[in-house]
């Protein structure tokens, strides 16, 4: 072939493809040895290079619509969400009755009628009151609204754990007198079917405030037999009002009082080495620790266990000691 007359000038190049050199090639590359033609279609060099996702291609195609040659473009980092750290208050409660054990128990001095037990502690000495289709007012005031057809009932305690709390006999419920629906559900009102209402004294109180806790239940129907539910429980404290919500998981860390225990449902579901004590709101998941949590906050900001959106992290030091 006819040697070059001159050097390609840089410009539009008709060739579809892109050659590994930026820059135009030296006259010597474009010298052929005699008796060499050069193929008319040339195969486009594959090289290694960054390879666009979204196409396809390797930068070593001229039709590649992605990145400048020597160059890839990476997102601009998300900004870290802001999280508020606030100090929980904590309230002592006096007087606690155990929901769990809220039952009913026919009366076998009065046939018809069943009385309220329970199991409650008590950290100081008080007066427990029984109430039915009681309506909550303010300052946590309960009424009676059927006060004639069945009266309340008001108990004295004494301080202690672990204590029985039995209706006195004749005071428990007859369930014929009243409608079936305003036994199973709250009123339109407002009003409950059953209230307990535990209110302690400390004996160190000048100016005669109380610790109160109320328990609002309904009363659920099972093969012909009435049962307790608790709705609700209410602590009532130095003025304030507070509404208690079970957390889930929390008896696993109470009940880890051995150190190095592996049991199953105690270490945090996402590193499994730390103890659990952190708490997911609003679902009060209680499964993780304060590390992890901090971590999924920023990434996912879905609770573990059920998924549903995470608002606020709740951070609970569990005393294990067993003085107190």
């Amino acid at each position: 072939p006819p040697h070059p007359s001159a050097q390609p000038q840089p410009g539009y190049n008709a060739d579809p493809y892109a050659y590994a050199a930026s820059t135009p090639y030296p006259a010597q590359y474009y010298q052929y040895p005699r008796g060499y033609y050069p193929p008319q279609n040339p195969v486009p060099m594959q090289y290694q290079a960054p390879y666009d996702h979204r196409g396809g291609s390797y930068m070593g195609n001229a039709n590649w619509g992605g990145y400048p040659y020597g160059a890839m473009m990476h997102p601009a980092p998300e900004p870290v969400p802001y999280i508020e750290h606030q100090q929980a208050v904590t309230v002592k409660n006096d007087v606690n009755l155990k929901k769990e054990t809220l039952k009913l128990a026919a009366d076998a001095s009065n046939p018809g009628k069943f009385s309220v037990n329970f199991t409650f502690d008590a950290n100081v000495a008080g007066r427990m009151t029984v109430m039915f289709f009681a309506k909550e007012g303010e300052d946590c005031k309960l009424t009676p609204m059927k006060e004639n057809m069945q009266p309340s009932v008001t108990v004295p305690f004494e301080q202690g754990t672990g204590q029985k709390f039995q209706q006195p006999p004749g005071s428990g419920i007859s369930f014929f007198m009243f409608e079936e629906s305003e036994l199973l559900h709250v009123g339109e009102a407002g009003i409950y079917p059953l209230a307990v209402k535990a209110e302690a004294f400390p004996a160190n109180s000048n100016d005669g405030s109380q610790n109160t806790q109320i328990t609002l239940a309904v009363f659920e129907k099972e093969n012909e037999e009435y049962h307790v539910r608790v709705v609700k429980q209410i602590l009532w404290v130095n003025g304030m009002r507070y509404e208690l919500q079970e957390i889930y998981g929390i008896r696993n860390s109470v009940n880890n009082n051995s150190v190095g225990t592996s049991d199953a449902g105690k270490d945090c579901v996402i590193c499994l080495t730390e103890p659990q004590d952190t708490t997911v709101l609003p679902c009060r998941h209680m499964c993780m620790c304060n590390s992890c949590a901090k971590v999924l906050r920023c990434q996912t900001n879905r609770c573990p266990i059920c998924r549903q959106s995470i608002e606020r992290l709740l951070e609970i030091k569990v005393n294990n000691s067993t003085n107190e």
